[in-house]
């Protein structure tokens, strides 16, 4: 049996994710795809996760993209499958109903800036680079870089980094939107799990039910995003978390969740 492409540890309620082909700069080839598709199977069903971190093995790369090797010699119809593998995998993470805070400790590039993406945060390395460099191969961003990144930084940035093949540095990515904080790199794990553990800690419930509200709302009409939150809004009020958090303010004492 084949080793696995990644490392999973438990944290408290924290799982951290790592990928695990340092030789490779943690390429995206399909065995890693499924694996990570697994691994956020298992994260979505465990109960005593609350929050995964996801990172890259070594001091050099997050992910700095999809497997070259695998790729170059793929049939069209191949190629799109192996574009609709990775869609899958990230859409999986995007949708998973626990935060997932992506730890960018090196290269995110191509596969590996779409996959920072797809997760829910982003801490990145004041040394880290991103870019979707596909054009430079002859290709175009496959695991829905064009979708996110616009949706991210918007049109004139997701032209500029998709038809130059560019990379930008940390700050840059910070400036647009792409990441949502920078530490020095020797802060970055400590940084990265202090606000793991502070999602850890707040209402589970109540954080699901922003993240679907955000989901939903990121693809709808505003009249049908505004509906849907209410009424996530009005099924908090049958949770105990609810309770015990309202209680909790009145009383002036931290409150402990139960995700019930």
């Amino acid at each position: 049996m084949s080793e696995s492409p990644l490392l999973i540890e438990d944290q408290g309620a924290v799982r951290v994710i790592t990928v695990n082909r340092p030789d490779k700069l943690n390429a995206l080839n399909s065995a890693t795809l499924d694996a990570l598709h697994c691994a956020f199977d298992d994260a979505a069903s465990a109960d005593t996760v609350r929050v995964v971190v996801l990172t890259g093995a070594g001091p050099k790369a997050f992910v700095a993209g999809a497997d070259i090797a695998e790729m170059a010699d793929l049939r069209p119809v191949e190629g799109r499958d192996f574009a609709l593998r990775g869609q899958a995998m990230m859409r999986r993470v995007e949708t998973l109903s626990k935060p997932v805070i992506a730890m960018v400790n090196g290269f995110a590039l191509g596969g590996g800036l779409e996959l920072a993406m797809c997760c829910h945060l982003r801490i990145a390395a004041d040394t880290a680079k991103v870019g979707q460099p596909e054009v430079n191969l002859g290709l175009i961003p496959g695991f829905g870089g064009t979708q996110r990144l616009l949706r991210l930084a918007g049109r004139a940035a997701t032209l500029e980094l998709c038809l130059t093949g560019a990379s930008i540095n940390a700050d840059r990515a910070l400036a647009l939107g792409i990441v949502n904080r920078i530490a020095p790199a020797a802060e970055l794990q400590a940084q990265t799990m202090a606000l793991a553990e502070q999602l850890a800690n707040a209402a589970p419930l109540a954080l699901r039910g922003v993240l679907d509200c955000i989901n939903t709302g990121g693809e709808s009409a505003i009249g049908e995003g505004l509906a849907f939150e209410a009424a996530q809004f009005g099924l908090m009020f049958a949770t105990e978390d609810m309770r015990e958090g309202t209680r909790a303010f009145l009383e002036r004492r931290k409150p402990e969740f139960k995700n019930r």
